[in-house]
């Protein structure tokens, strides 16, 4: 610990969605007192129904020349799994002007040695919150990416290729139409090709959340729940944050606000703006339950099983976290993947859910100190909240409480 560093004893962490709730956990195994304040409650955020994927080997940078591509078929169709929500906000103008100039190939490969660490990284942070009490139900199982046509899986295997190069190991197994409905029989004839990723996990991420909150509240730690925080502010060597409700204080503060961090992080020196990825999801009935999860790359969709349900995830809408819900996206879901399954009962649909994820321009989460002292940030994950929510709770707390930063954090620079 550097000799003149004063380790906080109290932090508040504003947000209790996987990565506000890992950080606040984190913080307790160092022994300091946490307070978590939310705009609503835990895991309401991005953090409810997504696709719940733990996938390491998937976690990617989303900046990549594809993206431009996609952008024009968002103009062009409503339907598009990647869009834009018509919005006069600045900021948005901003963030998408940020994320075009992130967009290239060696953008994608200088980030991508960013995530290659952290996923070798990410499965002990996971065990080691079971191993410390967490009560989670994480699965293991392959995920299985199908194609209804086998030039579809270019781009995939394209991206897995580009993985590999990177230094991070993945291991895929290509399986025929026959193969696939061997280990999945809800894969319908349409598909044609499947990549098997192997060795990944899944949860319920709302279930997660809520093991996550009570491990913190029974080490003593304290959740406020429908408290939105306004902005917060050194006064007299302590942080304070400002709620409708009154004013909380700490010695540090952690903003992992998710999508509606910006407007809190102005003023402190953060400049990769953050914006919301919106996502949709919703669960149907299963008769027989699915052997694993599954993702159609094609349409972006996830697949996850759930108890006697299946949860599908998908879209990537770009506009204001606070934004109506578009309703029409959870029938642009169902007629995007419905011809890909059989055994599904698609008139069952229920717990339809939107999501804002918080998108770093630049594709690298925003993790670590501020330029205000005290104040620190964790977000900016986009779709890998849940696959690197422990890990930057496990990196975040050792910077907090030691005043060192890890070397994986240090390109993860809220300041950069």
């Amino acid at each position: 610990m550097p000799g003149d560093y004063r380790a906080p004893s109290r932090v508040l962490v504003i947000g209790s969605g996987i990565v506000g709730m890992s950080c606040a956990w984190s913080l307790q195994e160092h022994g300091v007192e946490v307070s978590v304040v939310d705009r609503r409650h835990p895991g309401a955020g991005a953090s409810w129904q997504n696709a719940g994927l733990v996938s390491p080997t998937m976690s990617v940078p989303l900046p990549e020349p594809s993206i431009l591509r996609y952008g024009i078929r968002a103009v062009l169709s409503p339907r598009s799994p990647v869009a834009l929500v018509r919005s006069a906000d600045p900021r948005l103008a901003q963030f998408m002007a940020a994320l075009v100039r992130s967009c290239t190939t060696k953008a994608w490969r200088r980030s991508m040695t960013v995530y290659r660490v952290l996923n070798a990284m990410a499965a002990d942070a996971y065990a080691h919150q079971q191993a410390g009490g967490v009560e989670m139900e994480l699965y293991r199982g392959d995920v299985m990416a199908c194609f209804a046509h086998p030039h579809e899986s270019a781009g995939f295997l394209l991206e897995m290729a580009s993985v590999v190069a990177a230094g991070q190991p993945v291991e895929l197994t290509l399986l025929t139409a026959d193969e696939v409905r061997g280990i999945e029989p809800h894969i319908s004839d349409t598909v044609e090709l499947g990549v098997r990723v192997r060795d990944q996990q899944y949860l319920t991420p709302s279930h997660y959340v809520a093991a996550l909150a009570k491990s913190v509240r029974d080490r003593g730690g304290k959740i406020v729940e429908d408290m939105p925080i306004s902005s917060v502010e050194r006064r007299h060597g302590v942080l304070v944050a400002h709620g409708l409700q009154g004013e909380l204080e700490a010695d540090a503060v952690v903003v992992a606000a998710g999508a509606w961090a910006g407007d809190l992080l102005a003023g402190h020196g953060v400049r990769v703006p953050v914006y919301g990825g919106r996502g949709y999801s919703f669960t149907v009935a299963s008769p027989t339950p699915f052997a694993g999860p599954l993702y159609f790359p094609a349409a972006r969709v996830a697949a996850t099983p759930q108890a006697d349900r299946v949860r599908f995830a998908g879209i990537m809408e770009f506009g204001s976290p606070d934004a109506v819900p578009q309703g029409a996206r959870f029938g642009h879901m169902v007629q995007a993947v419905r011809h890909l399954l059989v055994d599904v009962d698609w008139t069952t649909m229920a717990d339809q859910w939107m999501g804002p994820r918080p998108l770093s321009a630049d594709g690298v989460p925003l993790v670590g100190a501020t330029a205000t002292p005290g104040l620190y940030v964790a977000g900016g994950h986009g779709m890998w909240g849940v696959t690197l929510g422990p890990l930057t709770g496990t990196l975040l707390a050792r910077q907090i409480t030691t005043g060192v930063t890890p070397p994986a954090l240090l390109p993860l620079d809220p300041l950069r």
